[in-house]
């Protein structure tokens, strides 16, 4: 959701911010919490601090990431795509690393149509790159993870998918992310996703 379905030019100046806050280079923070839980991230770069300490960090990075929400829009493509699955009756969800006040926030004023099934942080044990919040998504849904199919930016977010079982579509996601040959289709934008769905109820989607 963070980056393919919503820009997070704000999400990453709050990261930005607070890596310089703590002495730490903004570029290696960026690109360590992509597609990562905000407490991952956290545990990540203050090891050896407090449980205590790390939370209090959360609760203030949780708060901004919720509130500055003035200029969020929904990348192109992005509600077309899902009006459409919601009038083919196709099920879908989303599933992201966000903390459930942040994705909220950020989906609302995103513009974008309601899922039937939000799979927030406080919903798995284990984030992204572990398989736990595309296995409940899928769960949720009603599908098994073969019968899904993941759309993703994030190298985290990848894995997570492949490691679930689930057909992957990657969408501007970096050259290096590992298992990119793996996944089903590589793509630059979300306008470029046509799904059709079939008289038998199959669903095609290139």
């Amino acid at each position: 959701m963070e980056r393919w379905w919503i820009p997070c030019l704000r999400l990453e100046r709050a990261w930005s911010n607070w890596a310089r806050r703590h002495g730490l280079s903004p570029e290696e923070v960026l690109a360590f919490i992509h597609g990562k839980q905000a407490i991952t991230s956290l545990r990540h770069f203050m090891a050896g601090k407090s449980e205590a300490d790390i939370a209090a960090e959360f609760t203030r990075l949780e708060h901004i990431e919720a509130t500055e929400t003035e200029g969020i829009t929904a990348l192109p493509g992005a509600i077309a795509l899902l009006n459409h699955l919601n009038k083919a009756g196709i099920p879908w969800a989303i599933v992201t690393s966000g903390s459930m006040p942040v994705a909220r926030a950020r989906h609302k004023i995103a513009g974008l149509p309601a899922p039937e099934v939000f799979v927030t942080a406080e919903r798995v044990k284990r984030g992204k790159p572990e398989p736990d919040a595309y296995l409940l998504g899928a769960q949720l849904l009603g599908l098994a993870p073969q019968e899904c199919v993941v759309v993703e930016d994030a190298p985290a977010g990848v894995l997570s998918g492949l490691a679930a079982g689930c057909h992957v579509i990657a969408v501007n996601a970096p050259a290096d992310t590992p298992r990119l040959n793996e996944v089903d289709l590589v793509l630059h934008s979300l306008e470029q996703i046509t799904v059709t769905k079939q008289p038998n109820g199959d669903v095609i989607i290139q």
